[in-house]
């Protein structure tokens, strides 16, 4: 069995050791051009030109959740593109986003403000009835956030492209109930794929209908948002304001608009990070698998890019 590592920007080195340690009889390496043909590649934002080399891949395995990116090089049919069910990124995502619910409910944000002027303040407790959190993506990780929510009593929405069915979360499917959902939701968590259907979800419209006060948590991607309709929806006053980690142009340039505003609060990209162990553990379990002939979960359906 071969197996290499396509990495850009990310130091390869520690999977490729790690991969041989698991697989002691396989050939593990780093790609470079021109490198013998492999069956196994594992990559995170791989080179056209490593596409085309590697006639002979049978599996890819991408390091994040998300595989837009990967689906947008022309990939070949037969290939199949494996993503990571979890690998410890679930469990960041769900204390990331229980944290920024809280920050919001509870105001703190405000609290911050006064004590950076010595102010002592104080600020009636609010409903929890009043502020039903909406995850729009029920996969993996948004399961795991929706029931971390449940924990501090927020009532939970869930939307996603197919039927789902989880206790105590009031679950909405299909296009034809994002209307219903979105009005039943007053802070917005975006854990959707991104797909040429859901990019620029995240607009006036949509964004419109959520409950007065309306708040925005994106942990996703940035392409799902529009940013200028978010600016005027909390400008205006429908909207108190969000909490965003993903971005049209990463790193976030210098002038934009959100670093400044008073009601957005920004982080780099960092809601849930791939972790090596747990990702190399995954994979060699369904390299193993795919080795005795049994299905694993994760594999990606071309036309529904996800």
């Amino acid at each position: 069995m071969k197996i290499t590592v396509c990495f850009d920007k990310l130091d390869p080195t520690p999977w490729v050791q790690g991969l041989q340690h698991a697989f002691p009889h396989a050939s593990v390496s780093a790609w470079v051009t021109g490198a013998p043909q492999v069956d196994h590649a594992i990559v995170w934002a791989p080179p056209q030109q490593f596409i085309d080399e590697q006639t002979g891949l049978q599996t890819l395995f991408n390091i994040g959740a998300g595989v837009d990116a990967l689906l947008q090089l022309k990939l070949p049919h037969h290939l199949k593109v494996v993503r990571l069910d979890d690998a410890g990124m679930s469990v960041q995502m769900a204390e990331y986003v229980c944290h920024a619910v809280i920050r919001h409910f509870r105001e703190f944000d405000g609290y911050d403000a006064d004590t950076q002027l010595g102010k002592w303040s104080y600020r009636k407790p609010r409903s929890r009835a009043d502020f039903a959190v909406g995850v729009m993506g029920l996969g993996v990780l948004g399961e795991r956030v929706a029931k971390a929510l449940q924990v501090f009593d927020f009532p939970v929405n869930g939307y996603s492209r197919s039927a789902k069915d989880l206790p105590g979360i009031r679950c909405f499917s299909g296009a034809q109930s994002l209307s219903e959902f979105l009005a039943a939701t007053r802070v917005l968590v975006n854990l959707m794929p991104l797909t040429p259907e859901t990019e620029n979800i995240l607009n006036q419209a949509n964004l419109s209908q959520l409950q007065k006060g309306g708040y925005l948590i994106n942990v996703a991607r940035g392409k799902h948002l529009l940013e200028e309709d978010l600016i005027h929806l909390i400008d205006n006053g429908h909207m108190s304001g969000a909490t965003l980690d993903v971005f049209r142009t990463e790193p976030l340039p210098a002038d934009h608009a959100f670093w400044q505003h008073p009601k957005i609060t920004v982080t780099p990209h960092t809601s849930a990070r791939t972790l090596r162990e747990e990702s190399i553990a995954q994979i060699v379990g369904k390299i193993q698998a795919l080795q005795r002939g049994e299905p694993i979960n994760g594999v990606v359906d071309h036309q529904r890019g996800y």
